[in-house]
């Protein structure tokens, strides 16, 4: 469709309006969720010496059968002490480092004690080097733990704090301004007139920027007035990093984003894609924030945060994959052909295989609470019968 930007092409431009935000230093405490600014490389080996993976005896692995002396014990947190020699053997517990002169381990439950006197009594561990993890199997100092720009996950925090890092350097958090218009919306759970409605954009939005490094304010609202509109986008351009509009993007005569971020001050970079929905997308600038209009249906809100606001958030806070990842997947039924912009359709992903959902309007709310998937039809995409591959994208 001519004018209309590939979604490609689109996100792009949108990320290149702003560079990721300067790094700051935070214990692990406060970095879940954040972005690595800078490598993390191990300062020291994981494990740092030999250690046991099980209770029971360091010995020689050439000693077996046995017997063997007991000529003390390895716990964990405190160095042996002591060589294991010849006939020999060391009490030793998980974790605990295994004594010098020791190549096994053998487990508790196949010897018995009396006293210093230590017997075989069950198969034994088989090979040397059984139940021993060796110096530097999970990583050795200087290697690179978390690439720049990595999400830190709980995983991902432990390994860098056995890295022997105390704090980590992130990218800062941007601040995030949610502003809805339209002379229709009214505050959820309030009484309502006629034409009226309840604002269900606010609290989505707030709800997918929950999960994400962004300091997000309480949502703003402002009725179809173009000078108010601006006055408020100026004034939010001076405290954020972000501000998302919702609604009046279009071309209707009660639509104002555009007009209004040009009173501002502020420059359109883009207006409209080649998508559906979310057809009347725009982004710009106003000061050094970054101004997303995103359309007011509430699908197509949905979609165009997945598809931009997230990935913007994301860039700013330092993400080296910022877009959302591409999956595929087996359709559960045939799918019609594409048409002139590319479908975003609220889908179904169950034992593996699509299913489209019913009611795919970009008004309805409902589907939105059952999908968690976004299946991609191409523009002018061929029909494709149940079983055939499909594009999507997983959503919470």
């Amino acid at each position: 469709m001519s004018g209309l930007l590939p979604v490609e092409d689109a996100q792009a431009r949108l990320l290149a309006l702003r560079n990721a935000l300067p790094p700051e230093k935070i214990s692990f405490s406060e970095c879940f969720g954040r972005y690595t600014s800078d490598d993390i490389l191990a300062q020291r080996d994981q494990p740092a010496a030999q250690l046991s993976a099980m209770d029971g005896y360091a010995i020689r692995f050439d000693d077996l059968p046995g017997p063997w002396t007991v000529i003390g014990e390895s716990a964990a947190g405190a160095a042996p002490g002591r060589t294991v020699n010849a006939s020999e053997a060391m009490r030793i517990f998980t974790g605990a480092i295994v004594p010098d002169g020791a190549d096994t381990v053998i487990v508790q439950e196949d010897v018995a004690a009396d006293g210093t006197k230590l017997t075989l009594t069950g198969d034994g561990p088989g090979t040397r080097g059984r139940h021993i993890r060796a110096r530097a199997t999970d990583f050795a100092a200087g290697d690179c733990l978390l690439p720049a720009g990595t999400r830190l996950t709980p995983g991902a925090i432990a390994a860098a704090a056995m890295s022997g890092a105390d704090q980590l350097t992130v990218g800062r958090r941007p601040r995030v301004a949610i502003l809805t218009t339209g002379d229709e919306l009214v505050q959820a759970g309030r009484a309502l007139t006629a034409g009226q409605i309840p604002d269900s954009n606010s609290p989505m939005l707030s709800a997918m920027l929950a999960g994400e490094p962004a300091i997000v304010s309480l949502p703003h609202h402002v009725r179809d007035e173009r000078a108010i509109l601006a006055k408020l986008l100026k004034d939010l351009a001076r405290r954020h990093d972000v501000i998302v509009t919702v609604g009046g993007a279009s071309v209707g005569d009660h639509d104002h984003v555009r007009g209004a971020l040009q009173d501002a001050g502020g420059q359109i970079d883009f207006w409209k894609i080649a998508m559906r929905p979310g057809k009347p997308l725009i982004a710009g600038r106003i000061g050094d924030a970054v101004l997303l209009g995103l359309p007011g249906n509430p699908s197509s809100a949905f979609v165009t945060a997945t598809l931009f606001l997230l990935p913007l958030i994301r860039h700013l806070a330092g993400a080296r994959d910022p877009l959302p990842a591409i999956h595929r997947s087996p359709l559960a039924i045939a799918l019609d052909g594409g048409g002139g912009r590319r479908d975003y359709l609220r889908a179904r992903l169950e034992y593996g295989r699509l299913t489209p959902l019913i009611g795919q309007d970009s008004g309805m709310t409902l589907p939105l609470a059952t999908a968690n998937a976004l299946l991609i039809r191409d523009i002018a995409a061929p029909p494709r019968d149940a079983g055939a591959m499909a594009d999507y994208i997983v959503i919470a």
